[in-house]
Parts: structure tokens; sequence; C-alpha cells
């Protein structure tokens, strides 16, 4: 179990050097690769834990390397049709299965983490499907928990549209344009975990909020 943590660890922070091997190994390839895994963080209920903003990142900056066979275009492209696609089979999960997963607590699909989920989409209504794409692990859940809900499926099909096509964008061309700036790019490893830390802030935010109430009361 270390080793696996380890040899995963390595990959999120070493994500750029990875997806150049699998260039260098699979060449085309290497778009089926990513499609699958961004396809799984959503599109699986169980993988909240497989990188997404990162892997976009990297991907971007990946492509704007010289001579690479990655074209922007076509990972965007690809890109969106596996979030999108992750995102309604997810939603449609939820939607017949999800009322079961939520009578018992599952060893990978946590009752606390769909607790909390349902609690943002409360909060924030429909929006929480764009909002959620850019925050990790409640991106995951956030189709499954609509899927529960009363959410209709064209109004989910709409904001899931919106909020991929922002994901994708915004992740990729920031990686194909600043990917290759020197700053950023020997320090790569910092940068995935900068772009991690901003994107799991907001759930910290909110546990420190929820928490300081009860420690007044105390």
């Amino acid at each position: 179990m270390i080793e696996f943590l380890q040899s995963f660890l390595d990959i999120v922070l070493h994500i750029d050097v990875h997806i150049q091997t699998w260039v260098t190994d699979y060449q085309t390839w290497t778009y089926l690769i990513l499609f699958i895994i961004v396809f799984m963080e959503t599109g699986f209920v169980v993988t909240p834990f497989l990188p997404g903003d990162s892997l976009l990142f990297a991907a971007g900056a990946v492509a704007a390397m010289p001579n690479e066979p990655l074209n922007i275009f076509l990972l965007i492209s690809l890109l969106f049709c596996a979030a999108f696609g992750g995102d309604n089979t997810n939603y449609f999960v939820g939607k017949f299965l999800g009322h079961k997963v939520y009578e018992k607590n599952y060893r990978f699909i946590k009752r606390e983490y769909l607790d909390k989920t349902h609690a943002f989409y409360e909060k924030h209504g429909g929006k929480t499907i764009i909002i959620a794409r850019f925050m990790p692990i409640i991106r995951t859940f956030a189709p499954f928990v609509a899927g529960i809900g009363t959410m209709t499926y064209l109004r989910f099909f709409s904001f899931s549209i919106l909020g991929n096509i922002l994901w994708v964008i915004t992740f990729s061309l920031g990686g194909f344009f600043f990917g290759s700036i020197p700053v950023i790019k020997n320090n790569f490893s910092i940068v995935i975990v900068t772009i991690i830390f901003v994107s799991i802030l907001p759930m910290i935010i909110a546990l420190i909020q929820k928490n300081l109430p009860q420690r007044k009361k105390s």
C-alpha cells in the first residue's frame, strides 16, 4: 500500500514527465490514456483521487513543446468529451443506483463525501455542476448527487456542458501558454502542488467556517 501511494504521489508531482514518457512510448495513444483518466475521475464514483486539474495543465504544457505529437485543439476536444462523458455517466449511476448507495457507507464511497456534496448542492443549486468542476472530490460526487436529487437531465446537461468547457479550456490552455515559461517549467512540481492546493482551498475554508461556531460554543 505504501509503495502504491509513493508511486501515485510521484505520478501526481511529476505528471508532466510521465505524460512525456507516454508520448515517447505510445505516441498518439497518449490521447486515449488521458481520455480514460479524465473520464474515470468523474465517471466512476470510486475514483475521486485521480488527477484532474494538474493533468490538464501538464497535458497542455506538453502539447506546447516542440516536436510533440499532441495537438492542443484535439487534446481540448477529447478531454472535454471525456469529462462530459464522465459527468453524464455518473449522473445516471446516481439516478438509478444512488438511493441504494446512500443506505450504506461503502469503503470507497464515503457517506461523508456525499453529504458534503449534497450540502454544497443545496447552497449553490444548479451552479454546483459548474463550480464543482474546479474542485477535486466535489466534482466527482456532484453529478452523482444531482442524479439522486431532483435536477432534470436537461438542466444537468446544460450546466455540464458549460462547466466542462470552462474547466478543460482553462487548465489546458493555461498549461499550453504558461507551462513553457522557464520559472514554471523549472519548478513544475511546485506549480502542480499549488494548483492542487488552490483547488481544495474552498473546501478547507468551508471546513474551518463549519468548525468555528462549534469552537465558540465550547
